[in-house]
């Protein structure tokens, strides 16, 4: 009888003798359980880890040159390549800290390390020095679910100071997806004007309107107003001004203190208020962001023997539809824009079995919270309207109220 860790196998020879062949799976893990007990009572140890960090005193490893050097290829060469180490019997070690060295000292012992939030980044560093592959992929894996609007561009600094290409990808996509949540935090404040200069200029930040990068440089400079002042018109350059309604510029202009103190400043962004207001081509401006995220095509509303209240989006990728929060009044003959990342649904009517009632009413969804909200209606009601957006405007076209027919234009 063999158990499932036991396999035999019987195999006749070209001569007819019998023989077989024997493997226990479980041996490796028992020879490393019984060359761990051996470390722990320091017997048969040919080398001693001699770690000092710092200036603290230094803290001795005994071990087994063969265990190291199976489980680091740095142990390795340093053992086996003639290298001075390969001769001495108690081997210096700086630059890792020994509660590190420990744990990875476990981990070529028994294939198994416990790693909590205090401590990973010194467990990532020791390991990519001894590039244990396998130690820094579980700490990769363990950081990319800590990933927080919070610690994201520590972690990508992190990543790129240990040359971790896949943590360091994977974290600054994560700034650009969740930027604005990212430029509330303190790690954000205490970048550098290169580093943020960098980052507003990447075409993937996911922003629902480019005022949220204007206004992010805006708090930056606030952050500390005397050192940082000489770096507004570098961030400014490198936000995409053109994207910006001319309200929002104006507005700008006339409030934003540290704008109206700086000259040039405030003609730089002057001018593109009037490109933007004359409609005057641009050929030199920066294209629009284009962050990873998917597209969708929006419904709301319609007729199916009354006025309906469904908001539903498709996503042209996979072909799917999905049902969002209803609108708050069913309507029929509704029109739709969008601006600034907000889904608008404007006038239309209420056919319901108990009567019909035009609508003058702008709703706005945020697709952020699956949530409408009401706007300022509009002058009249306006069923089977034409909408249409200009310089981040809503315009209602015509439409009717019960038999009149409208003329009318309003924004």
């Amino acid at each position: 009888m063999y158990g499932p860790e036991c396999h035999a196998e019987v195999t006749p020879s070209p001569q007819g003798h019998r023989s077989f062949r024997y493997a226990l799976q479980e041996h490796p893990r028992q020879a490393l359980a019984v060359m761990n007990q051996l470390r722990l009572s320091r017997q048969l140890c040919d080398v001693t880890l001699r770690v000092r960090y710092g200036d603290g005193p230094p803290t001795d490893f005994p071990a087994h040159k063969v265990v190291l050097a199976s489980s680091s290829p740095v142990f390795r060469a340093m053992f086996t390549a003639g290298l001075r180490e390969q001769a001495m019997e108690v081997v210096p070690i700086e630059g890792v800290h020994p509660r590190v060295m420990e744990r990875l000292l476990e981990f070529a012992y028994t294939a198994s390390i416990s790693v909590g939030e205090r401590c990973v980044l010194h467990v990532m560093s020791g390991a990519v020095m001894y590039q244990i592959d396998s130690v820094v992929r579980a700490c990769c894996d363990f950081l990319l679910q800590q990933l927080d609007p919070s610690n994201a561009i520590g972690i990508a600094n992190f990543a790129e100071q240990i040359g971790c290409t896949e943590l360091h990808q994977r974290a600054r996509e994560y700034i650009y997806m969740h930027f604005a949540e990212v430029s509330k935090q303190e790690e954000f404040f205490n970048l550098s004007h290169c580093q943020l200069a960098t980052l507003i200029s990447r075409d993937e930040l996911n922003v629902r309107c480019e005022s949220e990068v204007f206004h992010a440089c805006i708090n930056w400079v606030q952050y500390d107003c005397e050192q940082r002042r000489p770096y507004v018109q570098a961030l400014l350059r490198a936000v995409r001004c053109h994207a910006l309604t001319p309200h929002f510029l104006q507005m700008q202009l006339q409030k934003c203190e540290l704008l109206r103190s700086d000259a040039r400043c405030k003609d730089y962004l002057a001018q593109i208020f009037q490109d933007l207001t004359l409609h005057k081509p641009t050929p030199q401006v920066q294209p629009g962001r284009a962050p990873k995220v998917g597209q969708l095509i929006y419904t709301a509303g319609g007729y199916y023997r009354q006025s309906l209240g469904y908001l539903e989006a498709f996503n042209p990728r996979d072909g799917s539809w999905v049902r969002l929060a209803d609108l708050q009044v069913p309507r029929s003959g509704l029109g739709g824009c969008v601006v600034g990342g907000l889904f608008y649904a404007v006038g239309g009517r209420n056919n319901s079995p108990d009567g019909s009632t035009d609508s003058a009413a702008i709703d706005c969804y945020n697709p952020m919270t699956n949530r409408w909200s009401p706007c300022a209606p509009m002058s009249v009601p306006r069923n089977r309207i034409g909408v249409g957006v200009i310089d981040g405007m809503i315009y209602a076209v015509g439409g009717s109220h019960g038999c009149v027919h409208h003329s009318s234009v309003e924004r």
